[in-house]
């Protein structure tokens, strides 16, 4: 392989790792945005559980039709909190697909480019075999020329 092309293949991988060691970084970004948002909707609709839970011990005893009013608007922010915090998920899960796809077709073109090379260097090693299989044929071959001029 020519060094102008091996250093042209050699920028080319480096940059492809470059990328896919971004596109890694990425992904493990992606990924925490998606956990923590998870996880909140999760702690969002356990609290609002145990938020019903305890209304529905108070409303065993008397309450007040103010309190009732007061226990449903707090119950629609709370759901409303929790489906924005859905959404929020839905959105982080997708971005962490994303990552992962350019993540994927990162070590493609890496594992791409490192296969040409090696075949590329392939090619050069066998073009460097046939020519020293050619000086030594044409070396053995005077070698007997020599030798038979002597004889």
């Amino acid at each position: 392989m020519s060094a102008p092309a091996k250093d042209t293949l050699g920028l080319l991988l480096e940059r492809a790792e470059s990328e896919r060691d971004a596109a890694a970084q990425a992904l493990h970004a992606a990924s925490t945005q998606a956990q923590h948002a998870r996880a909140q909707h999760g702690e969002l609709a356990g609290y609002r559980q145990d938020y019903q839970q305890r209304w529905t011990q108070s409303f065993a005893q008397a309450t007040t039709m103010d309190i009732v009013g007061c226990y449903q608007s707090f119950g629609r922010r709370i759901d409303q909190a929790i489906d924005t915090q859905g959404h929020v998920a839905n959105h982080a899960d997708a971005r962490q697909q994303r990552a992962r796809d350019a993540l994927r077709e990162a070590e493609m073109r890496v594992a791409a480019l490192r296969q040409l090379i090696a075949r590329r260097q392939a090619e050069a090693d066998k073009v460097v075999q046939r020519r020293e299989q050619r000086a030594t044929d044409e070396f053995a071959a005077r070698a007997h020329l020599r030798r038979m001029a002597h004889v």
